[in-house]
This record gives structure tokens, sequence and C-alpha cells, in this order.
């Protein structure tokens, strides 16, 4: 592997070998999501590897340092499609359930992840062994993306909902995180994990339908399958329900 293939931090040999395994999902010719966040950058420089090996792809970042990587990985870039859908989205989680529903967004581009996994025919989602929880909120806040001006009543809300909602801080400047949509985060702590797949969607339904919320981190129902990396080099493929 070249420099550009993994950097230090990115030679976790968990994570390696889920995105070896993931790349064995891309097809010649593929338009392939691009995922967010350290997970992601793992897949990222692999498949440059792959594109310069001669591997023919086309990839659709969802975010900027996404886009730079994989410019720099020398992975041609197009944007979203009206008239195709994305044959693969590789991406990463912070909890996966046992029916893998997710939570996603500590890496700050939930709301892209969120759109580029709804223009895919599948999303396969990177993670370590660590990253699978009983319950969705054993270990994690919930992020939520908010816009700024409505911050004061979305918390309020939030609150009311029974989370517990702090804004995310950028630990340079020490001010409100603002994310490349112009909005800021509340990460919302959970009183106790939710109980079950029910309670996943009824509280996503109370959470959108407040107004100035512009998404959530709860991805329910959108993983096809998670690879889950080990630290020996296996990797367990874990389905949805009824994905082939």
């Amino acid at each position: 592997m070249s420099p550009l293939d993994v950097r230090p931090g990115d030679d976790d040999p968990a994570m390696l070998a889920a995105a070896a395994r993931a790349l064995e999902l891309v097809a010649d010719g593929a338009l392939v999501g691009l995922g967010s966040g350290r997970t992601a950058s793992v897949f990222v420089r692999l498949l440059g590897a792959r594109v310069r090996d001669g591997l023919r792809v086309t990839g659709v970042p969802a975010s900027g340092a996404t886009a730079e990587l994989a410019r720099e990985a020398g992975i041609p870039l197009a944007p979203l499609s009206e008239d195709e859908l994305l044959d693969i989205t590789v991406d990463g989680a912070d909890e996966v359930a046992p029916n893998l529903d997710l939570i996603k967004g500590h890496g700050g581009a939930l709301v892209r992840e969120r759109i580029i996994a709804g223009a895919s025919k599948r999303q396969v989602i990177l993670v370590g062994e660590e990253k699978l929880v009983r319950l969705l909120g054993e270990r994690f806040a919930l992020p939520v993306e908010v816009i700024p001006f409505a911050a004061g009543p979305v918390a309020r809300a939030i609150k009311a909902a029974g989370l517990h909602p702090r804004v995310r801080m950028d630990a340079t400047t020490g001010n409100e995180l603002v994310n490349e949509n112009g909005n800021i985060t509340l990460d919302c702590a959970f009183h106790a994990p939710l109980a079950d797949a029910r309670a996943a969607r009824a509280l996503e339904s109370v959470l959108r339908a407040i107004p100035g919320v512009v998404d959530t981190g709860l991805f329910l129902g959108t993983a096809e399958r998670v690879l889950v990396g080990h630290p020996d080099g296996r990797v367990e493929t874990l389905l949805r329900d009824g994905a082939a």
C-alpha cells in the first residue's frame, strides 16, 4: 500500500479488513456514495488504490473532507443525479442495533449522509465490534441537526421529549460548531437506551415534527448490511431481514 492508501491512525486492522470486504461489493463502472468520518476515509483510500489499478468508479462524497480525500486518492467525483441511483454507499456508524438500525452523525455530516443513503440502491456500513449495541442509545448521544435560528425552541421541545440536548462546540474556537450546511448540532443524551425498534421510530417521528429540526442521527432501516471488522482481520457480515 502507498501512503495515500492508509495514513497514521487509519491502520486499525479491523477497519482495514471491513473496508477491504466492502471493496468486493463495488463493481466496475459503479456509482459509489462515499460517507464521512474516519471509517469512511479508510474505505476511500483503499478504493483509490483500486482506481489507480484500473477499477472504473465515480464517487459522490458526503462531505467536503471526503471529497478532498477522494480527489487526492484519484477517485473521479460527480454530484447526485436526477437520472441515476448510486449503486452502493459505504459509510460508518456510531451504534448498530441487532436489527441494523443505526445512530450516526458524530462525524458531523448526517444530513448529507442521509441524502446519499436515500439516493442509493444499497447502504453498507463498516464498524468495529465495539459499535454493536443491544439497544440504541447505550453508548452515544443522538445528534440532531438544527437551523441556528430555531436552537432555543428546538432544545425546549427536545427536553420535553425526554432527551438532554447540548450544543456541539468547535474545539478550536470554543464557539458553536457550524457545519457545511450552515447548521448546528445538538447532541441529545438519553435518559435510558431506547427500548426497541418501535421506540426508535416513535422518537424519530417526534423529533422530525419539531420546527427547525433538519434531521436526526437515527438511521432506521437504511442499512442493507453491516460489515463488522475484528482485530484479528475477521469480518462478520450482518444482513438486514430480507437482504440477499
